[in-house]
C-alpha cells in the first residue's frame, strides 16, 4: 500500500508492493527473503538539502532510495566539492562502507524531497550471511561501482578540456534523463551550473561560460531546465565519443 506523506509523496510501505520492485537489487530474491529484508528496514522521508551521510562518518548502515535523487559527493582539503554520482529511485547508497567497516567515501545529499529505507549495518551483515544470492548481488554491485568510478576518473583526467568534459556530460544526461522518451536529443536538467561543475571538474563560471558559447555555435537550445541537442554529432565529436 502507499498513502499520502509530506512533500507530496507517496509513501511506499512494503517492499513485496513497491512499483519500483523490478528494478531493485533485491527484487528477484524469494519472498521470504524479501520480507527478511522488509522487516530490517526502517522508511522516512527526507526534505531536500537532508544528508543521510556525511564523508568520514562511520558506516550506520545502508539507505535503499525510493523515490527522489541522492547526491553523492567528496571535498578536498581545500574545501573543493566533487560529485561522484546521483543516485536514483531503486539505487542503494552507502555501500562500500557498510561492507568494509571503513568510513563513508562520500556525503548523501537529497536533491528533492524523497523517501529511503535504512538497514543498519550489522542487520544488513547478517541478511547477507544468511542468504547467499543477495551477497552475489551486492558483489556485483560493488564491482559496478568501482568501474563506474574507474571510468569517471579516466575521463576526467584524460580529456583535453573543460568543453569535452561538458559535452561528455551532456551527452550522457540524455542518455540517462531524458526529457521525451521518443527524442534521444530532448533532456531535463534539472542541476545546477555549480553542480555540474562540482561533475566534470570545473568552476561555475567555466560552465556558465560553455553553454553560452554552446548556445551560439548551435550545439544545443535551452529553455529552463528543459534542453535540445541541436548537433549530435558535433557534441559527441567535441566530447571525444
Amino acid at each position: 500500500m502507499s498513502m499520502q506523506a509530506p512533500y507530496g509523496l507517496r509513501i511506499i510501505e512494503d517492499c513485496l508492493s513497491c512499483p519500483l520492485r523490478e528494478e531493485r537489487i533485491f527484487c528477484d530474491l524469494p519472498p521470504a527473503g524479501i520480507q527478511k529484508l522488509s522487516a530490517i528496514t526502517s522508511s522516512a522521508t527526507y526534505p531536500k538539502g537532508a544528508f543521510l551521510f556525511v564523508e568520514g562518518q562511520p558506516p550506520r548502515g545502508v539507505f535503499i532510495i525510493c523515490s527522489g535523487r541522492v547526491k553523492l559527493s567528496a571535498a578536498s582539503s581545500e574545501g573543493k566539492t566533487m560529485i561522484l554520482r546521483i543516485a536514483e529511485a531503486g539505487e542503494i547508497v552507502g555501500l562500500p562502507g557498510t561492507i568494509s567497516g571503513e568510513p563513508y567515501e562520500a556525503t548523501a545529499e537529497v536533491l528533492e524531497p524523497g523517501q529511503a529505507n535504512f538497514i543498519p549495518r550489522e542487520l544488513f551483515l547478517r541478511f547477507l550471511k544468511d542468504h547467499g544470492d543477495a551477497a552475489l548481488k551486492v558483489a556485483q554491485l560493488l564491482t559496478n561501482i568501482y568501474h563506474v568510478a574507474y571510468q569517471e576518473v579516466r575521463s576526467l583526467g584524460l580529456s583535453r578540456s573543460a568543453a569535452a568534459k561538458l559535452a561528455k556530460f551532456l551527452l550522457e544526461w540524455a542518455g540517462h534523463h531524458p526529457g521525451s522518451q521518443q527524442d534521444e536529443n530532448r533532456l531535463t536538467l534539472t542541476l545546477t551550473h555549480e553542480e555540474i561543475a562540482q561533475m566534470i571538474g570545473a568552476s561555475r563560471e567555466t560552465v556558465t561560460r560553455l553553454f553560452s558559447e554552446f548556445k551560439k555555435k548551435k550545439l544545443v537550445q535551452m529553455k529552463g531546465s528543459s534542453l535540445v541537442i541541436s548537433n549530435r554529432p558535433a557534441l559527441k565529436i567535441l566530447g571525444g565519443a
